[in-house]
């Protein structure tokens, strides 16, 4: 798979009683394309798969790709906080039509190097899908180092690293170290500009669900090479980005869904409503983006 363009970490929709809203997702996912987006990534973190339950997990995978179009990339998360349960899920959604699967460390269990090494050759050995390693430490305590991209240079179905690190080292680290070997996908949604520059290529973004058309937008420049606009941009969606980045993150998605005018609900527990006072400030910062 060549990552390419925006792909939307996908929020996971629900109703008033909690369950997850199947027509509301449609409108989403239709407004998204209509916004240029290349592709679906359902089930990661902002879509709350550690909330869900495994079958609650396999019929959002199911209802992604029955909506996918053939020219749409589709990559499932599939991490769980084993490496049994990862296989499990990572077996669903390739039984479901899912040849590519984003996978961090196992949460939790902050695994060393070389226990991590393992847990993603079993995943392989296990199941024939390509993997995007996902390096995201805030939420799993554990990076997905150097000494893991090693182990897998000569392994053709490890295709690339989403960088949510919020680290500009590790894509220059990457870049310097295997060149182009590793297809990057930023992750580090408030360093896009930085992290395009030095090499990424594709943006797997949480905040497209709210903001796709900028998002989409900014990707186009950078892609023509005006790096200039491109950072002018990058100035307006810069203050609702870094917003997210500070904290409830899942939250300010999911309320920016709603001042787009495609209301997706709440998180479910243990995330809460946003107060009246941080949906004041996070409406303030995505008013450039939303004109």
């Amino acid at each position: 798979m060549k990552l390419t363009g925006v792909m939307p970490a996908l929020v996971t929709p629900f109703d008033e009683n909690g369950n997850i809203n199947f027509g509301v997702f449609e409108q989403l996912l239709t407004k998204l394309r209509a916004d240029g987006v290349k592709g679906w990534v359902p089930c990661g973190s902002t879509g709350e798969y550690n909330a869900l339950t495994a079958d609650e997990r396999a019929s959002v995978l199911k209802f992604v790709a029955e909506f996918a179009n053939k020219d749409e990339l589709l990559i499932a998360g599939t991490n769980a906080g084993s490496t049994w349960e990862v296989i499990e899920h990572t077996k669903r959604a390739r039984d479901i039509g899912y040849r590519t699967v984003l996978l961090s460390s196992p949460f939790y269990a902050t695994p060393a190097p070389n226990e991590l090494i393992a847990h993603y050759r079993s995943v392989l050995e296990a199941v024939d899908v390509e993997i995007v390693l996902y390096n995201y430490p805030p939420k799993v305590g554990v990076e997905v180092g150097l000494d893991v991209l090693d182990a897998f240079v000569d392994e053709p179905r490890v295709i690339g690293i989403k960088e949510s690190s919020g680290n500009l080292r590790r894509a220059m680290d990457i870049r310097s170290r295997y060149g182009d070997r590793y297809q990057v996908t930023n992750g580090s949604d408030d360093q896009t500009l930085d992290f395009y520059l030095w090499g990424a290529t594709s943006w797997i973004c949480g905040p497209a669900n709210c903001m796709a058309k900028a998002c989409v937008d900014l990707v186009n420049t950078i892609e023509s090479g005006d790096w200039l606009a491109a950072r002018d941009k990058m100035q307006i969606i810069y203050a609702a980005m870094s917003s997210l980045e500070s904290g409830k993150f899942v939250q300010k998605v999911k309320y920016g869904c709603e001042l787009a005018g495609t209301p997706v609900s709440l998180g479910r527990k243990p995330l809460l409503a946003l107060t009246s006072d941080e949906k004041a400030a996070f409406e303030k910062n995505m008013e450039p983006v939303l004109g």
